[in-house]
């Protein structure tokens, strides 16, 4: 089972600046590659109090320049927002620059785009001519991101590789994956979850608590950094908060390492996954680089 990373750069107590957020991004690309990772990609978003990487094709190239073997990757490219062109060429220059390490991983979140298809078949058929045929990787490094819906047909019947989303949609991805499969004459389908781990089940849900109180104060209309786990063990729930805690907590892996090896490997069987994406959100850098540590030891060879 191949493991990656997806990092949103999260803004957090810990790293409250966009500098402090990108230094631990890139920090963490480091940290991947010494740990045996197979990729790491860099999301996008903006005007966001939560996330700092507005340019993950920007994260990509400081990453790279800072690693020698790990795929690296955005993850992905609002694909709706540019020129598909603009996209081809920057693209295409990180990879004359570092070769075969670049995955470019497109995405439209809610956008809407009618030339959506024709943008990622000029992406397959342009970056394809760049890349050489690589086992396990899909034509051109290009990967559509979805979580259900008709990106995964689309991924399939374009020959990308396809990046389903659990941690946006926890329940269905297997239909979608399977669609995609269908479709697909080389699948290469990654699943995207969210994970913490810790040495201790307390622990681990501590800081998942942190996490769901993120994410509760976001869908009630406060976008704000991650809290620590001290912060999310002093608040004050409000019901309206608990039930969307209760809500969310399905798209959120926690637990002791074995425990959460357990739950993954399930979940890459059912959607018959060749490689888990794991995304982790905690204030603090050093606890999630413990995860991700704790994680390879588990799954990585």
């Amino acid at each position: 089972m191949r493991l990656s990373i997806l990092d949103q750069v999260p803004l957090t107590e810990h790293t409250p600046t966009p500098v402090d957020a990108v230094t631990s991004g890139l920090r963490l690309a480091q940290e991947a590659e010494e740990l045996g990772y197979h990729r790491m990609w860099f999301a996008e978003h903006h005007r966001s109090r939560s996330f700092a990487s507005p340019a993950p094709e920007m994260m990509t190239a400081l990453a790279l320049e800072r690693t020698r073997t790990i795929r690296v990757g955005t993850g992905g490219i609002l694909l709706p927002l540019y020129p598909v062109q603009k996209v081809i060429e920057v693209m295409s220059l990180l990879g004359q620059a570092h070769g075969d390490r670049v995955d470019t991983g497109v995405g439209r979140a809610a956008l809407d785009d009618p030339d959506y298809g024709e943008k990622i078949a000029a992406l397959v058929r342009e970056l394809g001519d760049l890349h050489q045929p690589v086992p396990g990787e899909p034509e051109g490094r290009v990967w559509v991101l979805g979580a259900g819906g008709s990106a995964a047909p689309l991924a399939g019947g374009l020959g990308t590789g396809y990046a389903h989303g659990h941690f946006f949609v926890p329940r269905g991805g297997e239909a979608a994956v399977a669609a995609y499969r269908e479709a697909a004459n080389r699948p290469h389908t990654v699943l995207a979850v969210r994970v913490i781990t810790a040495e201790t089940e307390q622990r681990a849900q501590s800081l998942a608590d942190a996490m769901l109180l993120w994410r509760t104060r976001k869908d009630l209309g406060h976008d704000g950094p991650i809290p620590s786990a001290e912060t999310a063990a002093r608040h004050d729930w409000t019901n309206q908060e608990r039930t969307r805690a209760k809500a969310r907590s399905q798209a959120i892996i926690a637990g002791t390492p074995d425990q959460v090896h357990t739950t993954l490997s399930a979940l890459a069987d059912a959607h018959g996954a060749e490689e888990l994406m794991i995304n982790t959100l905690t204030s603090d850098p050093e606890d999630r680089l413990i995860s991700y540590r704790l994680l390879a030891e588990r799954f990585i060879d």
